[in-house]
């Protein structure tokens, strides 16, 4: 079910827990619906399908099985069908990650529960809390991966909706959270609440803290106006205040001195979290030693005495018990897929909601610009150059090409990622990643860049971050993915005996040469040093695929060629040539980092951003500030993980760099519009004119 970048250790199938798991030769089992949202949703009716239901509209017999969505008003006829005819009943409700938004607002869920009797039904047994009781949760697999999974919500503020803002400022710490509800919810009253536990609980955090702020939290939908809450701005009043905002749960349980809750699933992030939340019902996550119950469960002991800890509580709600959908590969998966998911589309709410100001960008850019950050509010283009820092006012952020932005400007800077696509954007290919950087941009190191803080940042990783990392550099180079994914296969026969050292060569007037490049400034020079450094080396000269193409600068001449090269290798892919090398001489060319990769040794002249983390021989000036020393893990999850953003070609949503590797390999969604390839023939009559597009 997970991805093969994304490996992980077997666990037992959630699917197992209350379905027949789907395949070829796996009878389905028929599921008897009598609500309209089987039929409209089809995201929901793609799970159960995936899952080995097969939906159905009719009278079921008594040895058939019917689906209600959890406790909703539209059960109610699903179950009473159950009843006359004897059928079972099988109930869905959407999994704990659900998705970016409430699910009023029309957005479709990336996970389902489906179980006889659902969580928050606290009457019986359900499917989860068998799990919290007789599964051993035992396994150092299964416990490393719930342990992972709590600092990746914790890390990504990832929520049931994670549409929240980690940066907005939370009240002053010392305060005790108390978290609302939506009235009339059934997990309220099939958790063992009512409305007088909403009061009850506020009574109590004041008598429990007499001296500390109240601060309540309101509901998503009740912030959005979909649902009524049970506390408004008639309460706050003294010492209590309402907090609407959306502000990620994880900020403000980490300025609280103790959280309230009556059955509310951020009572379980609440644990997460370090807090032993105060409970006035009975959630699925009471009982267990987690929690300060004033109203346990009736029944006591025979049904919740065990004692667990928070990565048990986990491992069995978050990875054994729901149904996991990704949306990218059309399959069930696994939480660490959903979790990669949430965390690529909630970091592009984050950066776009307010909406972006493009300046400057070619005509040609727009659409795909467009496609990356005008997602959630539609960009908008100007020709003028960003506004002065003083001038820029709150609203709409400003963006503009890195190359061609001044460095003082306030904008944030925008320029192509290391996975881009297969062909050139000089030849107008789209990205399937581009970056952004608040600070300065990764080619330019007279500045910190994002990029360079997100490395020294990840000079230490958790395992789970070292095995995706390590999953993702094993895919690109079995793969043989490099930035561009241009040229043919070259086998490098008939070569003299010695080293080989490819030397890749770069466009001249690059902003990386312009702003990176120490006293080896362009290609003819760098073939030189290389030679006068290792005169018994054979010597592999890669132009540059833009110079190569006769749209950029850059050409060695051939009388050169013939006395500093053994041999020059045109329209090549450098992926093909990079492991019959021994090692790589570059001035700042990403062929470096992806020679790194491969595990290859690399001799750097200028100040690349993956030089000076002692990865490589270090030629150039010295970079004071590159004084971490990540492992080659830690560059790769900060250059390919952290700090691009990619977007799937075939869905359109952001996406993690599993999902654009994946993309890469199988071109799924990678033609160009063919105004596009029209240009491109254009641009290619017209190379002289370069700065027509550049």
């Amino acid at each position: 079910m997970s991805s093969p970048l994304t490996p992980h250790p077997a666990s037992t199938p959630a699917s197992a827990l209350s379905a027949t798991p789907g395949g070829a030769d796996t009878p389905r089992q028929p599921l008897h619906v009598f609500s309209a949202g089987f039929v409209r949703q089809r995201r929901l009716r793609r799970i159960l399908s995936l899952a080995g239901y097969d939906l159905r509209l009719g009278w079921p017999g008594a040895d058939g099985t019917i689906a209600v969505w959890g406790h909703s008003p539209y059960a109610a006829r699903g179950e009473s069908v159950a009843a006359r005819t004897g059928a079972a009943l099988l109930r869905v409700e959407d999994a704990p990650l659900r998705s970016l938004f409430p699910g009023r607002g029309g957005e479709a869920p990336l996970g389902l529960i489906v179980d006889p009797v659902m969580p928050f039904d606290a009457r019986q047994p359900s499917g989860l809390e068998r799990l919290l009781a007789d599964h051993p949760l035992d396994d150092t697999a299964l416990l490393d991966r719930a342990r992972a999974v709590m600092a990746r919500l914790r890390e990504g503020h990832l929520s049931k909706y994670s549409a929240t803002r980690p940066d907005l400022t939370p009240p002053e710490p010392g305060y005790v959270l108390v978290i609302d509800q939506t009235r009339g919810d059934a997990s309220i009253t099939l958790g063992g609440g009512d409305e007088n536990s909403f009061r009850e609980m506020l009574y109590w955090a004041q008598e429990d803290h007499p001296a500390a702020r109240i601060v309540i939290k309101t509901h998503p939908e009740t912030a959005q106006g979909h649902r009524q809450g049970h506390f408004d701005s008639g309460d706050a009043q003294g010492r209590i205040s309402l907090f609407t905002r959306p502000i990620s749960p994880w900020v403000l349980m980490e300025n609280a001195v103790a959280v309230y809750t009556v059955t509310s699933q951020m009572g379980a992030e609440a644990i997460i979290a370090g807090h032993r939340p105060v409970t006035f019902g009975q959630p699925w996550y009471a009982g267990w030693g987690l929690t300060d119950d004033r109203h346990p469960l009736a029944l006591g002991a025979p049904r919740r005495g065990r004692r667990l800890t928070p990565a048990q509580m986990v491992a069995a709600a978050l990875i054994l018990h729901p149904l996991w959908y990704d949306a990218y590969r059309d399959r069930l998966c696994q939480v660490e897929d959903v979790l990669a998911t949430l965390e690529a589309r909630s970091r592009a709410w984050r950066e776009d909601r307010d909406g972006w100001t493009g300046h400057g960008m070619r005509l040609w850019k727009r659409p795909a610009l467009q496609g990356f950050f005008g997602g959630h509010r539609r960009m908008t283009f100007a020709n003028a150059p960003p506004p002065a820092p003083e001038a820029s006012g709150a609203g709409r952020r400003h963006m503009a090409w890195a190359a061609r932005t001044d460095q003082d400007a306030d904008v944030v800077r925008v320029e192509d990622g290391f996975l881009r696509s297969r062909g050139l954007g000089a030849a107008l290919v789209p990205p399937l990643s581009l970056v952004l950087d608040d600070l300065g941009i990764y080619y330019d190191p007279s500045r910190e860049s994002r990029l360079e803080r997100l490395i020294a940042e990840r000079w230490k990783l958790r395992s789970d971050q070292e095995l995706r990392a390590e999953a993702l550099v094993d895919f690109l180079t079995r793969s043989g993915l490099s930035k561009y994914n241009t040229g043919q296969p070259r086998a490098l026969d008939d070569l003299p005996p010695g080293p080989r050292i490819l030397v890749p060569g770069q466009v001249e007037d690059d902003a990386s040469i312009r702003l990176g490049a120490g006293q080896v400034r362009d290609n003819l020079s760098l073939l030189r040093a290389t030679r006068e450094a290792r005169p018994d080396a054979v010597i592999l000269y890669k132009p540059h695929p833009d110079v190569e193409a006769g749209l950029r600068p850059g050409q060695v001449p051939a009388w050169a060629l013939d006395q500093l090269a053994d041999r020059v290798l045109t329209d090549a892919d450098p992926a093909s040539l990079l492991p019959q090398v021994t090692e790589v001489w570059t001035m700042t060319s990403l062929l470096g980092f992806e020679a790194l990769l491969r595990g290859l040794p690399v001799t750097v002249l200028g100040q690349p951003f993956y030089a000076g983390w002692g990865l490589t021989r270090d030629l150039g000036a010295p970079l004071p500030r590159r004084v971490a020393r990540p492992g080659l893990a830690g560059l790769v999850h900060a250059t390919l993980i952290d700090y691009p953003r990619y977007r799937d070609p075939v869905t359109g949503l952001p996406c993690p760099v599993e999902v654009a590797a994946e993309r890469l390999v199988s071109g799924a969604g990678l033609r160009r519009a063919p105004a596009l390839r029209m240009l491109s023939r254009v641009q290619g009559l017209l190379a002289s004119r370069a700065s027509l597009w550049r």
